[in-house]
């Protein structure tokens, strides 16, 4: 296998993995608490390897892992005094803890190298040189199978605990009181969380984890309203941001991994924009729709309460509709053209008049809107 797809099947595995709890991240609007997550579990690799001096020890993993839990602990328990605030808890925590790591390892560790850049955004290029050989055999790169385990235990868990993780999200009240502990699930998402972080921490780096963890669960929800879609095409979304980025970045010859983040980032934006039921641009078209609809009938049923009536022709003229109904004339022409070429109302000297068939559409419009109350309407008599 080649250096290239490695790198690619690395990057699409990770970004899987960091999709699937990210949506629960989103759907509990802990978004933000990915980023306390992937700062803070360096002081857990620091002071791992300080008691196994082995930077290639599971146990810089379980330190890590635990720093993370231990991150969530923290803010959580200062939030509780409700002196602070959740935002201002999660900026002292993580910024003090990814402080003191630094500081350890500037007193401490002066002869490891550990490069700035590398801790922030990562470096997957290198993935390919760490190899997993067994028995003198070469497996291929170690980071192939770390990203994969740790995919397949997202899977595991959230497949396996779904229904809890689902109830305590939208309704811890209704879980307790049924028998699950919305504690004891929220820390084994926040454990699955912070275990996704440190797998992903060496590819990727610290900042852009929450990149992987948060845009692809919010991106497919623009694109879907069913959960279990979502969590398939947040997966998707994140493995198609990696390959496609690792693509870009090769071809730009840019960072890898701030290149998989900016694929995530335009594929949101799609999404924002032109998703079907939720995307901006959907939304502003059904707005206008809306407005013109409603336009056509108000324009209507004016005409219709002025019709036989004495003062039809000032009420009803082109001249003065745009004062009796506070619109613009552009407004006003452009409804009256649309129920002129329908043939629901006509226009004769500037006054207009409404039509059988425009007294037919507008019941019917009322139907739609009162239901049964509508057959008491009396179109001929305005209204």
């Amino acid at each position: 296998m080649s250096a290239g797809l490695e790198i690619s099947l690395i990057a699409a595995l990770i970004s899987a993995a960091c999709a699937l709890p990210g949506a629960f991240l989103v759907f509990r609007r802990m978004s933000m608490m990915t980023d306390a997550i992937t700062h803070s579990i360096l002081l857990g690799i620091v002071l791992a390897f300080f008691r196994t001096r082995d930077l290639t020890s599971p146990w810089l993993i379980v330190g890590a892992t635990l720093m993370g839990v231990f991150t969530v602990w923290l803010t959580e328990t200062l939030t509780q005094t409700r002196l602070l605030k959740e935002d201002a808890a999660i900026g002292i925590v993580y910024s003090t803890l990814f402080s003191v790591a630094i500081i350890l390892i500037a007193l401490n560790a002066r002869s490891v190298h550990i490069d700035t850049d590398s801790v922030l955004l990562g470096e997957l290029a290198f993935a390919p040189f760490d190899r997993l050989i067994l028995f003198g055999r070469d497996f291929g790169a170690r980071s192939i199978y770390l990203s994969g385990i740790v995919l397949i235990i997202n899977l595991a868990v959230i497949g396996i605990f779904y229904k809890e993780l689902r109830l305590t999200t939208f309704d811890p009240a209704f879980a307790a009181a049924i028998g699950f502990s919305p504690f004891i699930v929220h820390y084994l998402l926040m454990l699955l969380v912070s275990m996704t972080a440190v797998a992903a921490f060496e590819a990727v780096g610290s900042v852009l984890v929450v990149a992987f963890m948060i845009i692809p669960p919010v991106t497919a929800g623009f694109l879907s309203d069913n959960m279990k879609t979502q969590f398939v095409l947040s997966a998707l979304i994140g493995a198609l941001s990696g390959v496609v980025g690792y693509a870009a970045a090769v071809k730009l010859d840019v960072s890898i991994a701030g290149c998989m983040a900016v694929v995530c980032g335009l594929f949101f934006m799609l999404a924002f924009l032109f998703a079907p039921k939720r995307g901006w641009v959907s939304e502003r078209a059904r707005y206008w729709a809306r407005k013109i609809e409603f336009d056509r009938f108000t324009l209507l049923t004016h005409l219709i309460h002025h019709a036989g009536s004495e003062i039809e022709e000032r009420e009803n003229s082109l001249a003065s509709l745009p004062h009796h109904l506070g619109w613009s004339p552009r407004r006003v022409e452009r409804a009256s053209r649309y129920l002129i070429e329908r043939g629901t109302i006509r226009s004769f000297n500037g006054i207009f008049f409404v039509s059988d068939r425009g007294k037919t559409e507008y019941l019917s419009y009322c139907r739609e809107l009162f239901g049964d109350a509508a057959e008491n309407f009396d179109p001929a008599n305005g209204g």
